[in-house]
């Protein structure tokens, strides 16, 4: 393991990179933040404040073209996320962006192939498969001890969006408001599907019904109530090349807390229920069966599965950021395999435009099964 320290520029300042982004990188002692970007300069320099960053800039291109930025982390909003991490691949440099890295899944696997093809390592920031608990269970599934896998579900629920004066957030410059606008099939589905496909293989094909539930709200940037026909509900059936059955949701009106993941796995030898929903100042739990013992047990997640300094009472954006932080860190430096790319955002966007497009046709919508887009 080389004792060098990464340059990590964050093009960024907002409230998630405060609560994930760069707490992540200030835990970890192979990561060095060297520069922070905003297009408010005020935030930009709250930010290196709080963390230590000596440089500030209000240019993106500025913090892609500095020499000692290594990795540029793209933590901006979601219409920005393709040019920037082109604009950084292109640059040469390493690239951790949020998700989606696009709306359209052949922009994603272009973003895919055009990082192959400079050699620079990219990942998508789906948080959730850094809890220790998805961990373990995607562990349980390729040891075997879970069996053959026959049922996997993936929930995505918590009432965040319920009350309508709360600010709906990042609806598309040009989304058409007098049509079902895809949201939380987007903003949260793309996180189910990754840890869906990561478990249990590739999606042969979707069928889903969306709908919007609360037609008027506030709309951040805009005054007073808004008529907005945004989805804010999505239930979908899943095939999966492996022949097992797939049920996901997800929500931005089901009461509970955040993040309201949900995953369960049902197999021939057990079954393993995580649930990340920070209740009681607890981030997560594990629980698991088996066919002779089928009363579900809690299992405790040992602290050597945590980041270094931090305990399921940690705050989980922080919790699981450090984790993804850490992994991605020690593939670049230790040049280890590469997990959760750009190519996984890419297959992820594309079962979410599958099932928008389920939905849309009334139908059951086919995934490709070939591997040809999958970077050079």
């Amino acid at each position: 393991m080389t004792q060098k320290r990464l340059g990590v520029g964050v093009l960024g300042a907002h409230a998630w990179a405060e609560k994930a982004h760069l707490p992540g990188y200030a835990a970890y002692d192979r990561a060095k933040l060297v520069a922070i970007c905003d297009v408010i300069p005020e935030r930009a320099r709250a930010m290196a404040e709080m963390f230590g960053i000596e440089k500030v800039y209000s240019d993106p291109r500025d913090l892609i073209n500095d020499p000692d930025v290594e990795t540029v982390d793209v933590c901006t909003p979601t219409e920005t996320h393709l040019p920037l991490s082109l604009a950084a691949i292109e640059a040469g440099k390493h690239v951790l962006c949020e998700k989606p890295l696009a709306s359209d899944a052949k922009d994603a696997f272009m973003a895919a192939r055009a990082a192959d093809v400079k050699g620079v390592r990219t990942k998508l920031g789906f948080t959730f498969r850094y809890s220790p608990a998805i961990r373990q269970i995607h562990a349980w599934i390729q040891d075997g001890t879970l069996g053959e896998i026959f049922h996997v579900h993936g929930l995505e629920q918590n009432s965040q969006f319920l009350d309508p004066q709360f600010p709906l957030r990042q609806v598309s410059s040009d989304a058409n408001w007098n049509q079902l606008i895809p949201s939380s099939i987007v903003g949260y589905g793309s996180h189910l599907l990754d840890l869906v496909r990561w478990c249990v293989g590739e999606f042969s094909s979707v069928t889903s019904s969306m709908r919007n539930f609360i037609p008027e709200r506030v709309v951040r940037g805009f005054d007073g109530m808004q008529k907005i026909q945004v989805e804010d509900g999505t239930v979908a059936l899943a095939e999966f090349a492996s022949g097992a059955h797939g049920i996901l949701q997800t929500s931005y009106i089901a009461i509970g807390n955040y993040p309201g993941v949900e995953l369960r796995v049902y197999g021939s030898k057990g079954a393993a229920v995580a649930r990340l929903v920070e209740e009681f100042g607890i981030a997560e739990t594990l629980h698991f069966a088996t066919p002779d013992s089928v009363e579900f047990k809690k299992i405790e997640i040992p602290a050597s599965a945590l980041p270094p300094g931090t305990t399921l009472e940690t705050p989980w954006p922080e919790l699981y950021y450090r984790n993804l932080v850490r992994h991605f860190v020690d593939e670049i430096l230790d040049d280890t395999p590469a997990e959760c790319t750009f190519f996984d955002g890419a297959k992820s966007q594309e079962v979410v435009n599958a099932i928008v497009k389920a939905h849309l046709e009334r139908r059951w919508v086919d995934l490709p099964q070939t591997v040809s887009e999958r970077p050079l």
